[in-house]
């Protein structure tokens, strides 16, 4: 292998957070969470920790996987990825649909089992251990009146064949800081002699870090190591270009090094988070009974030589273009929500989006946790894909006779009604290709009492356009974003008014997920039959 080769992160660029791993012989799997993005719990696949390929999603209609369109921030998070005995399991929470529950696959490619509900464990983020005599545990996170921060890690035995509770819940640990803000996302190994308890604490923004704590016996209590935290970015500065290091998940190789895998953000000019969070990762070695993240200098770095021990596996890169010249979504485009009506088609090699009545934008409103949306008819027609580079052109063709209030065309969009839309419509009866600003002044947390949203929609721009086909372009360097737009063979138009990313990017949205960019069409509250019709749409 080439001196040359380099594992570069982000290993998986772009909103694909919450990693967790597993190694089965000479293959690494992988998953992250998809929120509510369908379809949901991307998996993949690399032979040498360095290259990765996706494989699959493992939650789909197929298999009972419900997700509305709500915030962004909503439907499934934190997946654990683990095998044992021929079976790979993936053990997650739904916000969207019942809560925690697991899903089976002989082949990690799927299909994948129907969701496996876990009603008798209360707690989020569970993970799933499998000891050497075949005992199956849950480790979660849950509430405890007794602690400082109300909360601490319990374990339960668990029944992985009947999908039951088969044992007493055990408290084993609270946290590594007395107060210590979310406690979440553990993991349980077994390495050597001991037990070894791996946790997130601090929230999952500038304040995330990894913590780890172990045991002599699977449940007993868990002492945590005095060098904690043993991950964080939280002390290099506002302004790091890494930010939010946490939630990892260890793996080794078949030659018995170590790595792990964590998500993180990369910041652009200042606190703005365009890709959410994504996946990284680094060596880990083991000095005294405990892991070093990232040996010699403590923090995340952007490259590391790769495992000479390991088979440099390098795969096809993402399609930058989609001609919709076949009847499959590529895995790289998602929908926002499950999409249950009858809104999209793939014929004579476009993309056709139903004007649906539902708006691009709605109003904001808290989760009511434990009593989720199971609308099946208010779909948002929309197919996109997520920001992965932080410069990037976008080029799409779309015919569009607008009636009444419908419109259809481009939009960037982050969480909580943040979005840039240019969008053809009637404007006194004549079409018009707008660009659009939204952003949402907002109070509180979405999933606690007393949340409030404010949305502003400025139109910027307005130009008269005829019925034929429009060519719209966006080109987005670091946070300066620029639209044009040309009809049939006449000459392109630049949109005077230059966008500001950070705009739909602003600190206090924090980097939960990441931007979309995609294609959609709303008829703006009435029934229509009308479509949008898109030839092609290019991330380059």
């Amino acid at each position: 292998m080439s001196a040359e080769n380099r594992i570069v992160n982000p290993i998986i660029p772009g909103f694909y957070p919450d990693p967790s791993i597993c190694r089965v012989d000479d293959d690494f799997y992988m998953t992250c969470s998809s929120f509510e993005l369908y379809p949901g719990i991307p998996v993949f696949h690399s032979k040498d920790l360095a290259n990765w390929e996706q494989i699959c999603y493992a939650m789909h209609m197929e298999n009972g996987f419900h997700v509305n369109a709500s915030m962004g921030t909503g439907g499934v998070m934190a997946p654990t990825i683990r095998y044992y005995d021929g079976v790979f399991y993936i053990v997650n929470c739904n916000f969207g649909d019942k809560g925690n529950f697991y899903i089976t696959a002989e082949d990690p490619h799927g299909p994948w089992s129907e969701p496996h509900w876990i009603t008798d464990i209360p707690d989020i983020d569970c993970s799933l251990f499998f000891d050497e005599d075949g005992s199956c545990y849950l480790v979660s996170p849950g509430n405890d009146p007794t602690e400082d921060n109300g909360r601490a890690f319990f374990l339960t035995p668990y029944d992985i064949k009947a999908g039951k509770v088969c044992g007493e819940r055990k408290k084993i640990w609270n946290s590594a800081l007395r107060k210590a803000w979310a406690p979440e996302a553990p993991h349980i190994y077994h390495i050597g002699d001991w037990y070894y308890l791996l946790i997130a604490e601090g929230g999952t923004e500038r304040y995330h870090s990894v913590m780890i704590a172990r045991s002599e016996t699977i449940d007993g209590w868990y002492h945590g190591y005095e060098g904690n935290p043993i991950m964080t970015h939280r002390h290099l500065g506002l302004y790091y270009p890494i930010d939010n290091i946490g939630h990892a998940d260890l793996v080794d190789t078949p030659d018995g090094n170590w790595y792990a895998v964590m998500l993180g953000s990369r910041i652009i000019d200042g606190q703005h988070k365009n890709f959410g969070r994504e996946t990284y990762i680094c060596p880990v070695i083991w000095e005294r009974g405990w892991p070093v993240f990232s040996p010699g200098t403590g923090k995340v770095e952007w490259e590391y030589p790769a495992d000479d021990k390991l088979p440099w596996t390098p795969y096809a890169p993402e399609p930058e273009r989609d001609d919709f010249d076949t009847p499959e979504i590529g895995m790289h485009l998602s929908f926002w929500g499950t999409p249950y009506q009858d809104f999209w088609k793939i014929e004579n090699s476009r993309l056709y989006l139903k004007c649906l009545p539902r708006p691009i934008a709605e109003q904001l409103k808290g989760f009511d946790v434990g009593n989720p949306d199971q609308r099946r008819d208010n779909c948002l027609s929309f197919l996109g894909r997520r920001q992965r580079k932080e410069s990037f052109d976008i080029n799409l063709s779309i015919e569009f006779v607008p009636k009444d209030k419908e419109a259809a065309g481009l939009i960037v969009m982050q969480a909580a009604n943040h979005q840039f839309r240019i969008e053809k419509l009637l404007e006194n009866g004549k079409s018009v290709l707008r660009l659009i600003r939204l952003t949402t002044k907002q109070e509180g947390l979405p999933f606690l009492p007393g949340y409030k949203a404010e949305t502003t929609e400025k139109v910027l721009e307005s130009h008269p356009v005829g019925d034929g086909p429009l060519y719209i372009r966006m080109e987005q360097r670091r946070q300066v974003i620029t639209f044009f737009y040309k009809e049939g063979d006449g000459p392109e138009v630049r949109f005077d008014t230059v966008c500001d990313g950070a705009e739909i990017n602003p600190e206090e949205i924090g980097g939960m997920i990441g931007t979309m960019i995609g294609m959609y069409a709303t008829s703006n509250g009435a029934e229509s039959e009308n479509c949008a019709a898109f030839d092609y749409f290019e991330m380059k």
